[in-house]
C-alpha cells in the first residue's frame, strides 16, 4: 500500500503525462488572480466563466478604421448610417453606432455609481438633422457650432454632446477615456466622442 507521499508523487506523475498530451494553453498575459483560476480550471476540467463584453467588442476581429472612423461606417457615408447599425444608448431616443452605445451604458453606469449624472443632449445625427443644426447654429467654419453637414463626427453615430455640471466634467475628464471617449472639440466641452480600438 502507498503512503500519501507516494500517492502524491504517482499523482505528479499523472498529471505530468496529461501534459504532455494536451497541447498547452495559449499563454496571455494575466493578473496573479486571473492566472490562479485559469490554472484551477485546467485542473479541474471547469468551464472559463462568462465575463461582461467589454466596450468594443464587436472590434476586436480586427475591423479597419480610416482616419479612426470603423470601414464599415464610412461604406455607408456619414449621416447615412443605417438604423440597423445603430443602438439605443438607454437614454431618450437616444442612439449611437453600437460598440460606442456600450461603451457610453457602461461609463454611464460607472458614473451613477459614482454619483455623477451624465445627461445627453445629442447623439447620432442623420444628414438632414446636420443640415438643420447648422442651419440653426452656423458652421463652424464660420464661428457658429455646426460642423459642415455629411462631415459630423455626429453622422458616424460616435459622438454626443452632453450636459454637464463641473463635476460630472471633471468625471469625464479622468474617466471618459477608460471607456473609449475623448473630447475632441476644442470650443465644444460638452462633445465626447468615442475611438474604436485599434
Amino acid at each position: 500500500m502507498l503512503g500519501v507521499e507516494g500517492i502524491n508523487q504517482r499523482i505528479a506523475q499523472i498529471q505530468g503525462h496529461i501534459a504532455s498530451l494536451t497541447p498547452a494553453p495559449a499563454i496571455v498575459p494575466q493578473s496573479a488572480g486571473a492566472f490562479a483560476a485559469t490554472l484551477d480550471r485546467v485542473v479541474t476540467g471547469a468551464a472559463a466563466p462568462k465575463r461582461a463584453p467589454e466596450p468594443a467588442a464587436a472590434l476586436r476581429g480586427g475591423a479597419a478604421l480610416r482616419g479612426g472612423v470603423p470601414a464599415d461606417l464610412i461604406a455607408y457615408g456619414n449621416g447615412k448610417i443605417p438604423a440597423s447599425s445603430l443602438s439605443s444608448i438607454n437614454v431618450g431616443n437616444h442612439r449611437l453606432w453600437a460598440p460606442a452605445a456600450q461603451a457610453f451604458q457602461q461609463m454611464s453606469a460607472a458614473a451613477t455609481r459614482a454619483g455623477v449624472v451624465l445627461r445627453v443632449t445629442d447623439s447620432y445625427r442623420s444628414y438632414d438633422q446636420q443640415v438643420d443644426v447648422a442651419n440653426r447654429k452656423g458652421l463652424y467654419s464660420q464661428g457658429g457650432l455646426a460642423a459642415k453637414p455629411g462631415t459630423s463626427d455626429h453622422g458616424w453615430g460616435m459622438s454626443l454632446d452632453l450636459g454637464l455640471n463641473r463635476e460630472a466634467q471633471d468625471w469625464m475628464r479622468t474617466n471618459a477615456a477608460r471607456y473609449g471617449f475623448r473630447e475632441n472639440v476644442p470650443r465644444e466641452p460638452w462633445h465626447w466622442t468615442f475611438t474604436p480600438p485599434r
